[in-house]
């Protein structure tokens, strides 16, 4: 998929201890049924693009994750496992076990697991102030968390505090003044080994958020660079099995063992592997699947298995398909176009159109039905609030009925509809828009193509509030990946259809904006239990297809591919790869 956001696929969008540090191993059951460890050897990691950030607190892309993983932990974190149910479920990771909730549910009080050191010399505890200084970083003036957003909306003074640092000095020095004299209301380290934080409200997805590796420990070492400055990506301090021994921005990174590990205190990691060795600048997918077929390599690193390749893969025991919970792609109205005497604005039109789109090809196009699932709601399975019974659209087969679209648009009144359709240049984007526009033409409607760039989509249509309202683009095909899976509302619902989020660069490309909707989310965001915010939710889903702001297409799974070295393949959802922690080399 390439080296993309977390949160959205096509825009910028772990367990059992078993071998101990020195080398040593029991025989245990793995998550990937791999048999007897065999530590030793490189892993040879090959793909094309560089991380977007090296530092935890700003990376955010997929394959950034996967990095985060062998030198990063959290207190909590996600197990590996190939059971999609388990492998996203939070577990312990720095913390001891899951944190004491204190009765009104908004206090979270963690114990940190002892063991767990910094690579430094001496190699060094870490502490609870280690993971206050981790949450102050998100919100710096440099390079602030993109994911900032999750902390501010559930941490007592995390808004606060943010909105005072941007107006620290830019200056590694600053930055650490800043932090040394101003607290977060919220976080606040008891003692060394316990770390509290206070809600603003109850929030049952808060441990998914902790989950994210944004929300990782920073060593007072840090102090010292701008974040994810040129000296930060040459000085990493490593917490987990590995630590960066070389990167070379855009060529390589080389992961070698933390000396400073210990697997008696690390439940979701192994270091069976000695090295990692990532090398970047190879632009095509294809090539990537030859040199991993050929043994020469034994993962990519972010291209895609080729849709030309999957069927010869059937069978290869290297070759797999994992469930993904994403629209990716959907078709997004434009609520606010004038275009049409605002025709869009009309839900009978956006339901008739509804009707009118033949999922199942472009399904097709994405490698048919084995790698994708067709989606009729606003939540895709995999995601809190998926009902498989919100299907108000669907049509047998999902292949679309134009003659149901032509005789609702006849009631609605609306004839000659003549669509502003901007579509990528890329990868497959040019197919959907051309089976869309071949969908809608047998409605009666015509769409008019317009080519852009990936950035010029969103920077100069579906992103832009003054194109939208001039009415530059009607209907557009976005994807959607969630930042984590399971109890996650608030990386799906929240910024695609909260019409209180609406402004320059929002994801709620068509302005979609409706009060009962806002006010299922808050219920479900502050909800203490997640079955509590799952009825909310699946509420909301029902009442945003009712509306019928977007059509949902599909979801895409996940096909991967590893060299026949690999042993105990362990997928990640987060990361969409296997987890380089769990394999080793046959």
């Amino acid at each position: 998929m390439g080296s993309v956001k977390i949160r959205d696929g096509v825009a910028l969008a772990a367990i059992v201890m078993v071998a101990a540090a020195c080398g040593g191993h029991e025989d245990h059951a793995l998550p990937g049924g791999g048999g007897i460890p065999q530590p030793g050897g490189t892993l040879k990691v090959v793909g094309s693009g560089d991380v977007d950030h090296l530092d935890p607190s700003s990376s955010y892309t997929v394959v950034a994750y996967n990095l985060n993983r062998t030198w990063t932990r959290q207190l909590v974190t996600y197990p590996a496992s190939n059971d999609f149910e388990k492998a996203i479920a939070v577990v312990p990771d720095v913390a001891e076990s899951l944190p004491e909730i204190s009765g009104d549910g908004r206090t979270y009080t963690f114990k940190i697991r002892q063991g767990v050191r910094w690579n430094t010399k001496p190699a060094r505890q870490v502490t609870a102030a280690d993971f206050v200084r981790g949450l102050k970083r998100l919100a710096n003036p440099v390079q602030p968390s993109g994911g900032i957003s999750y902390y501010t909306q559930t941490i007592e003074g995390m808004q606060e505090f943010f909105n005072a640092f941007q107006k620290a000095p830019k200056t590694a020095a600053g930055i650490a003044h800043f932090m040394a004299a101003n607290q977060i209301k919220g976080v606040r380290a008891v003692d060394a080994a316990t770390l509290e934080i206070r809600l603003t409200n109850k929030a049952s997805d808060f441990l998914n958020i902790m989950a994210l590796p944004f929300a990782s420990p920073a060593p007072v070492e840090y102090e010292k660079f701008v974040p994810d400055g040129p000296d930060f990506r040459q000085n990493t301090i490593s917490l987990g099995p590995y630590q960066i021994g070389n990167y070379q921005a855009g060529r390589t990174i080389l992961l070698v063992r933390n000396p400073s590990w210990n697997q008696e205190a690390d439940p979701v990691r192994h270091q069976y592997v000695d090295r990692i060795q990532i090398t970047l600048g190879q632009e095509s997918a294809d090539v990537v699947q030859q040199l991993l077929e050929a043994g020469l390599s034994d993962l990519s690193w972010d291209q895609p298995v080729p849709t030309s390749a999957i069927q010869r893969l059937n069978g290869d025991p290297g070759f797999h398909v994992y469930e993904g919970s994403s629209l990716n792609p959907f078709l997004v109205f434009n609520l606010q176009s004038p275009n049409n005497n605002r025709a869009l604005a009309d839900v009978k039109v956006r339901q008739a159109i509804n009707y009118a789109v033949n999922k199942v090809a472009i399904a097709q196009i994405f490698g048919g039905p084995r790698l994708n699932t067709v989606v009729e709601g606003a939540i895709p399975p995999g995601s809190i609030g998926f009902d498989a019974d919100v299907k108000p659209y669907m049509v047998p087969g999902h292949t679309g009925d134009p003659a149901k679209c032509r005789t609702m648009l006849a009631q609605a009144g609306v004839s000659g509809l003549v669509l502003q359709f901007p579509y990528r240049t890329t990868g497959n984007h040019a197919k959907v828009a051309q089976s869309i526009a071949g969908d809608l033409g047998k409605c009666g409607i015509t769409s008019n193509l317009i080519a852009t760039s990936p950035d010029d989509f969103y920077g100069r249509y579906l992103s832009s509030v003054a194109k939208s309202r001039e009415g530059k683009w009607d209907i557009g095909g976005p994807g959607w990946l969630p930042d984590w899976y399971g109890n996650n509302g608030r990386s799906v619902v929240v910024p695609l259809f909260d019409g209180r989020n609406y402004t320059e660069g929002s994801t709620n490309y068509g302005a979609y904006n409706n009060p009962a909707v806002n006010a299922l989310i808050d219920k479900a965001l502050t909800a203490g239990t997640e079955s509590a915010a799952a009825g909310y939710w699946k509420e909301a889903n029902a009442m945003i297809m009712a509306d019928a702001p977007i059509v949902p297409v599909i979801s895409q799974n996940v096909p991967t591919f590893h060299s026949s070295r690999v042993q105990n393949a362990v997928y990640s959802p987060l990361s969409q790869q296997f987890d380089y922690t769990q394999l080793w080399l046959g």
